[in-house]
């Protein structure tokens, strides 16, 4: 060995690091082939690896890819080697019930903005409790009538902007409008003071910090750690990244500081907002808790409803027979429409209920853990401490509860089925369903119907370059059309 310049020294501690490494190689195989997962359906790569799930994650094709595993190899898959899906209607009854046991996992802290738990991000039942009962009963299906006159002056808002750009150019972007319309609603109803954005007409920095956040959801997600110290590289992107979300940070602070405002100026009678139990002393609330719950209303509060109003107009806007037949229900009511006169209307409702399912803001898997003990589903027993997940995408799609799945169908929905609503997951389950449930489906209602009494002819237009393929989704946890835009002419 010394004749070819290698001490037998040197071979030894080679020979080692060469048998330390194979153990360890021997040791990930042995732990992969032998864990308590590898008798679940899946692709074998997951097995092995998270790469594809991730790559799917990074693209905004999660939804898409676990579905394409479902068709494949059945309702229970593995998508990772610590993450199962379930595409089951008894496992969301099991997981998201009231009190469940399967508790939200760390991933939800990564999705949030800083550094402080919040109502969405929180693993503590108590915490979420807690904060929960300050913020729901505002926005409650009762609370929320006497809010309707200023949701609906919102509303008429964006659509008269809608119908003066349409004369103008001919064209106009609905997407944008219905963001505008979405955010300056619920700025108004949190604190008392909308961003005028509808006023403005056009995308401000708010608007595309947002976008770039939510685009780069996966990355945060990811890689939290090189996220947290990006901002003191000079990487370009990253930088800007970080100063967005600070930028973020600063909108909410200022929305806060600006109903503190309001209190000060009429401490005996405040406005009433959304809001308002947090600045209670009794709510227990420092300015950082309020700030932070702020920053995630406001995204929670607009992004979801924009995006389900922009896909409800242009699955209507394609389809005359069912834009035509909509047009019509609307005309039977009287001016002015209200909230009240709309809950009645059959085929309005169905619309809104086949959006919801073919176009679900968060389509992507809701990550629980499972209990300690463990839990049996689809005959397959899954250990405690994976994390399980039933992505609404797939319920959505499940071709026995849903027939021709893909199709925009709202009269589905004329005598809907026990299956039909136990697998409708659009807006969450459980203690853990979606605050502004109420407000959305009464946006949702409003601008419908104020949209095609104003317009029954809108239909998609060609121009500008817009294509069909601006519409696909992409799911970045929220769901947008990938052109971020979708233009209608009438």
């Amino acid at each position: 060995m010394e004749s070819l310049g290698i001490s037998s020294g040197s071979f030894s501690i080679t020979h080692w690091l060469i048998c330390i490494l194979g153990a360890a190689l021997l040791s990930v195989i042995y732990r992969r082939l032998t864990n308590p997962l590898s008798h679940i359906p899946g692709p074998e790569i997951s097995k092995w690896t998270e790469a594809i799930y991730t790559y799917n994650w990074l693209k905004g094709r999660t939804p898409m890819y676990v579905h394409q595993l479902h068709e494949k190899h059945g309702p229970i898959v593995r998508i990772s080697p610590d993450q199962v899906d379930i595409c089951d209607v008894d496992a969301v009854k099991e997981i998201h019930k009231t009190n469940s046991r399967f508790a939200k996992t760390a991933f939800y802290r990564k999705l949030a903005l800083g550094n402080v738990p919040t109502t969405f991000s929180t693993t503590d039942r108590n915490f979420h409790t807690h904060h929960r009962r300050l913020l729901a009963s505002p926005i409650s299906d009762s609370s929320l009538a006497r809010l309707e006159p200023l949701i609906a002056n919102r509303v008429r808002t964006a659509v008269n902007k809608i119908t003066m750009e349409l004369t103008a150019y001919g064209v106009t972007d609905v997407f944008k409008w219905w963001l505008f319309m979405a955010t300056d609603i619920i700025g108004e109803l949190t604190f008392g003071d909308s961003f005028r954005m509808l006023e403005v007409g056009k995308k401000n920095q708010y608007s595309l910090d947002m976008e770039r956040l939510i685009s780069l959801q996966p990355f945060r997600t990811t890689f939290p750690s090189l996220v947290k110290i990006a901002r003191y590289f000079p990487l370009p992107a990253i930088k800007e990244t970080a100063k967005a979300e600070d930028r973020l940070q600063t909108y909410a602070m200022q929305s806060v500081d600006r109903y503190k405002k309001l209190i000060c100026q009429n401490p005996s009678n405040p406005k009433q907002t959304l809001f308002a139990k947090l600045f209670d002393e009794k709510s227990g609330m420092s300015y950082s808790d309020i700030t932070q719950e702020a920053q995630e209303y406001i995204v929670a509060g607009s992004d979801t409803t924009a995006v389900t109003l922009t896909y409800l107009t242009y699955s209507v806007c394609r389809d005359s027979r069912v834009r035509e037949k909509l047009v019509a229900e609307l005309a039977t009511i009287p001016e002015p429409v209200t909230d009240k006169r709309l809950r009645d209307l059959t085929y309005l409702n169905q619309i809104i209920s086949e959006t919801l399912r073919l176009y679900t803001a968060v389509p992507f898997g809701l990550p629980r853990l499972v209990p300690p003990e463990g839990a049996q589903f689809n005959g397959y027993h899954v250990p405690g401490g994976t994390t399980v997940s039933t992505q609404a995408y797939s319920l959505h799609r499940d071709h026995i509860i849903f027939p021709d799945p893909d199709n925009f169908k709202p009269e589905r929905w004329e005598y809907p089925t026990k299956e039909m609503k136990d697998a409708s997951l659009p807006f969450g389950g459980g203690s853990r369903i979606c605050l502004g449930i109420h407000l959305a489906r009464m946006e949702l209602r409003l601008a419908t119907a104020l949209f095609f009494r104003a317009l029954p002819n809108a239909r998609p237009s060609t121009k500008e370059g817009m294509t069909a393929n601006e519409m696909e989704m992409q799911s970045f946890f929220l769901m947008a059309p990938q052109g971020h835009r979708c233009i209608i002419e009438a």
